[in-house]
């Protein structure tokens, strides 16, 4: 297998093969990613890809059970691009029970709900969305390219062609000034995407990146540590997915958490009024990273 540049993938798709079948990420353009600014993007040659699924194959095929497609936004990819890797995946791996990949909204938007089912048939199950917000000015100033309406939209397509969706929202991210739209707008697209899972991570500022010098000129203000945590809460107690996976266990996080939405909402709303008012320990600033 070959792979270039550093490699992202969540943290559910740590026992996962990785597959490299783009190398960076089509958009690029959020002020707060720092992954994929060293790359250009490009569509790696198939037939290396279908190279690197073969030797995986040969070399630990009987005990892959899922794979990721990386980079950035897979989906990007053309049918028949996806139909081969999909093809071979299933070949090579024959206990394989899950396909996902990263997705944006524009990308999903832009299959067809034909393109999108036969995606589904060979295999391809799970897409990662990352909307970080539900507030459409926070949307605008981080650059995302999709705004509240087309993520509902990207999700409800993923939806109508049976594949799963977690979407993935980042505390902090309308800094002080949009604090609360930005959690009660993210609340409310939880509510209307309906995702299988959710998680949220938590804006760090990494040098170099647009929002490192928006907040170098004093036009952004990252949130305290409270006040995210507050914003978690508020995200907990107002999303109402009919039934999905709640998970804070990514590295960027103070305060790790687990459960259901709904169903567990009473119980991390008080872990997080516990964290608020210093009854927890939270996660020291040297554990945290991306």
């Amino acid at each position: 297998m070959r792979y270039e540049g550093q490699i992202y993938r969540p943290p559910s798709e740590a026992d996962a093969y990785i597959l490299q079948a783009t190398i960076g990420c089509s958009w690029n353009h959020c002020t707060y990613c720092d992954m994929y600014r060293d790359k250009s993007f490009r569509v790696r040659d198939l037939e290396e890809t279908l190279e690197d699924i073969r030797t995986a194959g040969r070399s630990f095929g009987g005990t892959v059970t899922k794979v990721f497609v990386a980079d950035g936004d897979a989906l990007v990819l053309d049918l028949e691009h996806w139909e081969a890797i999909l093809t071979a995946c299933r070949n090579a791996f024959p206990s394989l029970k899950r396909v996902s990949a990263y997705a944006t909204a524009i990308n999903l938007n832009g299959k067809s709900g034909d393109e999108l089912k036969r995606l589904r048939e060979l295999g391809l199950s799970l897409l990662y969305m990352g909307p970080e917000t539900g507030d459409d000015v926070t949307f605008k100033r981080i650059a995302k390219g999709s705004n509240f309406e087309e993520h509902v939209q990207a999700a409800k397509r993923a939806h109508d062609a049976g594949m799963k969706v977690s979407a993935i929202f980042l505390l902090g991210a309308g800094g002080t000034e949009r604090t609360e739209e930005h959690a009660e707008g993210s609340a409310k697209l939880i509510t209307e995407m309906d995702p299988e899972f959710v998680s949220a991570l938590t804006l760090t500022i990494v040098p170099g990146t647009p929002i490192a010098k928006m907040q170098a000129q004093g036009k952004f203000t990252l949130p305290s540590v409270t006040r995210m945590l507050e914003e978690l809460r508020t995200i907990v107690s107002h999303a109402a997915p009919t039934n999905a996976v709640f998970r804070t266990n990514h590295a960027s996080n103070y305060l790790p958490l687990a459960g259901r939405l709904p169903q567990d909402r009473d119980r991390i709303v008080a872990v997080l009024d516990k964290a608020v008012a210093g009854d927890i320990p939270l996660r020291p600033e040297r554990s945290r990273g991306l």
